[in-house]
């Protein structure tokens, strides 16, 4: 079985990302939906090394990378728990999470 995901980008003039969409076999949500950023990040292990596409639009405010960045990087924390079972090291992950939350103030904005 096999599982497909698209990602359709739509540069501007100067070739900078004016839209991002994106739809996946087995998604929750059918179709096309629009996004604003992406972090995609895949491993090859015969070179041992992480490939990496960071996308983000023109019109992504700061805000909203900062609370992007914030969750992803919560996200991480969890998957190397789940992934390693090393607990010590994703409660050190979450606790610079945290930090990175107080620095960009994600929580003192109306929205959040």
């Amino acid at each position: 079985m096999e599982s497909k995901i698209e990602i359709g980008i739509t540069l501007d003039t100067d070739k900078i990302p004016s839209a991002m969409r994106w739809k996946a076999d087995g998604a929750p949500a059918k179709g096309w939906k629009d996004a604003r950023g992406m972090i995609l990040s895949l491993w090859d292990s015969e070179e041992q090394n992480a490939y990496r596409i960071d996308i983000w639009t023109k019109d992504m405010r700061v805000d909203e990378m900062n609370f992007f960045i914030f969750q992803t990087l919560n996200t991480l924390a969890e998957t190397f728990e789940s992934a390693t079972g090393n607990e010590e090291v994703a409660t050190r992950m979450r606790g610079f999470t945290e930090y990175f939350a107080e620095k960009t103030k994600i929580f003192d904005k109306p929205n959040s």
